[in-house]
């Protein structure tokens, strides 16, 4: 599952960790895990992060482990009906070439 469209406008590496949030729900990610799962340096997630949660996009808790989860706003509600058409099979193979 993938973050609502409204914050897809933000940098690839946030995007990235937010996607990997919602994906992950309830259980949250350690910086590790989000650094695993996302392709990008330490450094690049760590700034991605603190952005994310000056936006109040993310939240840190910090019990035993230090997990991160995604805001419940940015979390998109499973049976609202998708708005955004597929892409066709023409569409992907064009933007794979690059036309």
């Amino acid at each position: 599952m993938a973050a609502k469209p409204e914050y897809r406008d933000r940098p690839d590496v946030e995007v990235a960790l937010l996607d990997a949030l919602v994906d992950r729900g309830d259980e949250g990610m350690t910086v590790l895990e989000l650094r695993a799962a996302v392709d990008a340096d330490i450094d690049a997630v760590e700034e991605a992060l603190s952005a994310l949660k000056e936006d109040s996009l993310i939240t840190v808790e910090s019990e035993e482990r230090v997990r991160v989860y995604a805001h419940d706003k940015v979390v998109p509600d499973p049976e609202a009906p998708d708005d955004d058409p597929t892409e066709s099979l023409v569409d992907a193979i064009r933007d794979r070439l690059g036309l």
